[in-house]
């Protein structure tokens, strides 16, 4: 009894305060939400929520009216990598007419009944995820209940979502023969975190590499960083300093490979004649290193673009097959390889 009494202060008058609209807006909104722009949507469901203001009429009209919101949730938002891919989701979204939210998974656990929310408010129409987590537990019964969901760079079979990214284990593969071509024996991988699905994909490329030519797989050589520069420089500086230091390294991500050779100039190794070094993502920075970086064309802008046209899709209501569409990722060759020292 004692909720339903606090609930029942709550008037249309606290969510306008906390909205900073009009309570005329406020009933628009409620009543109306088409006749309202989507900020202003949005402002006013956001408040609804923080001051627990639940009319009758509200969650019915939420139902049956489209946000016209999509939630990207993004594994880091620091990461530089996902800045292209969301660039491509918003510019997308904006041509058709929807609002983006961006859901940092870094702090996931804090941001669980948040994201929860925005489901059973219906206040997000579809989500596309860039991270193979889904941020919520739900079951696969349950989850057709949720609003459609497309998965971009990242694939995860068991998931069973259109899923757009490229072929992760071909890309390292062509990677890693690029240094065996110019003729290095002693080639070591940083790869990523072991809970990313791609991070396999890739270095299974790079063992695939090494085997198609004979080459030992040493244990020593393959090192797992986080995708930020200070695991590359630290890695780098354990691999240099092996008894038998490798003479080039593959690095999963190019922040990895710039901090692995800001560490190998810092240790007195000239690049690329000391130590080649191939990055991946092509990262802006990358083709302005010194010696600027070769590394795996990531087409970044691409995955978002085609994530929302998938979405779109099913909101549209047409049948969207689960699975992959793989674009293509193209070796750019510059100055941070060359042949090793005889």
């Amino acid at each position: 009894m004692e909720k339903k009494k606090c609930t029942a202060l709550v008037t249309m008058k606290d969510v306008a305060k906390v909205a900073g609209v009009s309570t005329a807006t406020v009933s628009r909104t409620l009543m109306n939400p088409d006749k309202v722009s989507a900020r202003t949507r949005q402002r006013v469901e956001n408040a609804v929520l923080e001051v627990g203001y639940y009319p009758h009429n509200l969650t019915k009209n939420l139902r049956r009216n489209v946000s016209r919101t999509i939630l990207v949730l993004v594994p880091n938002i620091s990461d530089p990598f996902f800045t292209e891919v969301i660039r491509g989701i918003e510019e997308t979204a904006t041509e058709h007419g929807y609002l983006v939210l961006i859901g940092d998974c870094t702090h996931q656990k804090q941001q669980e009944h948040a994201f929860i929310n925005l489901l059973i408010t219906k206040r997000i129409d579809g989500m596309v995820l860039l991270g193979s987590n889904v941020p919520f537990d739900v079951s696969k019964e349950e989850r057709k209940n949720l609003p459609p969901m497309v998965m971009a760079n990242e694939f995860s079979p068991e998931l069973e979502l259109p899923t757009v990214h490229i072929d992760n284990l071909t890309a390292a593969f062509n990677a890693t023969h690029h240094l065996q071509k110019l003729g290095h024996k002693r080639i070591a991988c940083i790869t990523g975190p072991e809970t990313m699905p791609l991070c396999h994909y890739r270095l299974q490329g790079y063992i695939q590499a090494l085997r198609r030519t004979g080459e030992e797989i040493r244990e020593e050589y393959i090192i797992r960083g986080d995708f930020t520069h200070e695991s590359g420089a630290i890695l780098a500086e354990t691999l240099l300093t092996l008894p038998e230091p490798p003479s080039a390294i593959f690095c999963h991500s190019d922040v990895m490979a710039i901090g692995a050779m800001w560490q190998a100039k810092k240790m007195g190794l000239k690049l690329p004649e000391d130590l080649s070094v191939v990055g991946f993502d092509n990262l802006n920075l990358a083709q302005y290193c010194e010696p600027a970086l070769t590394t795996v064309e990531h087409p970044r802008y691409e995955i978002g673009y085609h994530s929302i046209l998938l979405l779109l899709e099913q909101l549209q209501g047409r049948l969207v097959s689960k699975g992959s569409r793989l674009l293509e990722a193209e070796l750019i060759m510059r100055a941070s390889t060359c042949s090793p020292k005889s």
